[in-house]
């Protein structure tokens, strides 16, 4: 019985393809360049904010700081290699290894800007990882595709027409009702925007990346219209995430940041990769449940980060809640995973 049981985990895990195993190092990599990148890119807004007008409040002057630039740049490396790992392997198993960024984010933040990491939020990141490692163990094989066409025919299917109808008006909704309210208390408007435009942006560039790899093997994409189109939609998409995302940053501590962004940008774009390249169909019930039990187990660790916040501000007096702002005046959180600064008498 023992054997015939292994004999039939052994027929429905065949293991990762070559494709897979290249996307898997490239994610990997990625994830440790973006992740140094949140901390030097923090590290320059701060600069900046302390000569000019803030980015969280609508200022740009973090464009004139190199050590933003220095950020940027690392993170557009980790972006390139996290562009090429999408070319190769399905986005349930590239996206989820975003989680190790947020491991590398937090203990930077925690050592060099001293944004302190309560012990519960040491264990939330670490189920964010066991929980992208459940995901990426029983993740898809990559679908094959042969032209830019086929994605663009995938893209123009009604459910993900619909699905970019929805986030596009929830994005609208957001950025022009809730964020001149409530932007600079709640965290979840400037990184919802990020994530809902992420979504649409990572299945733009896995076109893109697909045609750019079948022009590279000697079949050429340029010439099809499509091309340029998810060109133009990964150039649009950026662009605002770039601006919220440093909004967020510039406002909120960078350990909460990095893994509420990856917890709710890795969930819509799984979910956007479901319904537009249909990678439950090629999957086992096993599988899929499995995959849901990691989702759980990341949203579990996001839960675990937004106690440990809650614990931090729940515990202070007033008078103790005065001496943090002024405390964070100078950049410097005392108290655990504060989920917001106190920057309202700037």
């Amino acid at each position: 019985m023992a054997s015939e049981v292994t004999h039939s985990w052994r027929d429905s895990y065949k293991g990762m393809s070559s494709d897979n195993i290249k996307g898997l190092v490239l994610a990997l990599s990625s994830s440790f360049f973006i992740g140094a990148s949140f901390i030097v890119k923090k590290k320059g807004l701060k600069k900046a904010g302390a000569s000019g007008v803030r980015a969280g409040v609508g200022g740009y002057s973090y464009l004139y700081e190199p050590l933003w630039w220095v950020g940027m740049i690392t993170m557009i490396v980790g972006e390139i290699a996290n562009f090429a790992a999408y070319a190769f392997a399905p986005a349930i198993l590239v996206t989820p290894l975003g989680a190790l960024s947020i491991i590398i984010s937090a203990v930077l933040a925690h050592i060099i800007l001293r944004e302190k990491l309560h012990i519960f939020g040491i264990l939330g990141c670490a189920l964010c990882v066991v929980g992208s490692t459940t995901i990426v163990l029983h993740a898809p094989q990559e679908r094959e595709i042969e032209s830019v066409t086929e994605v663009w025919d995938l893209a123009t299917e009604p459910a993900f027409l619909l699905y970019a109808a929805i986030v596009i008006t929830i994005v609208f909704i957001l950025i022009f009702h809730y964020i001149p309210q409530y932007g600079q208390t709640h965290i979840l408007f400037y990184i919802g925007v990020c994530s809902l435009v992420g979504s649409l942006s990572v299945m733009s560039v896995k076109a893109l990346g697909i045609a750019l790899k079948l022009t590279l093997s000697g079949m050429n994409q340029l010439i099809y219209p499509q091309t340029w189109a998810f060109t133009i939609v990964v150039m649009m998409c950026v662009i605002t995430q770039m601006n919220y995302l440093n909004k967020a940053l510039d406002t909120f501590n960078t350990a909460v940041v990095s893994p509420i962004y990856y917890v709710m940008f890795t969930s819509l774009t799984i979910l956007a990769s479901v319904i537009m390249f249909k990678d439950w169909d090629r999957q086992n019930s096993t599988q899929i449940v499995t995959e849901i039990c990691g989702f759980v187990t990341i949203l579990s660790g996001t839960f675990l980060l937004h106690k440990t916040k809650d614990m931090a501000d729940g515990s202070m007096s007033p008078s103790m809640r005065l001496a943090k702002h002024t405390d964070e005046e100078n950049g410097f959180g005392q108290e655990g995973i504060p989920l917001r600064r106190q920057d309202s008498l700037r």
